[in-house]
């Protein structure tokens, strides 16, 4: 029964981190928006780096939860 518990604790927790997930996204997105509106080209390439590792790690709990 304990397993049972322990189990969907940690879906509880994943699926709480895909939130969290969902917003940083945005938020890189609304970044990556303003470098490109800046020219910004260092900006850029930085945001893009941070949304492939976020993206990454959403599709690997999005995985998990289903």
């Amino acid at each position: 029964m304990k397993q049972v518990a322990s189990g969907k604790k940690k879906k509880s927790k994943a699926q709480e981190r895909l939130a969290v997930l969902r917003l940083e996204l945005d938020y890189e997105l609304a970044v990556l928006y303003e470098a490109i509106q800046e020219k910004n080209e260092k900006q850029m390439k930085k945001c893009k780096q941070k949304l492939h590792e976020l993206r990454n790690e959403f599709i690997q709990l999005k995985e998990y939860t289903s």
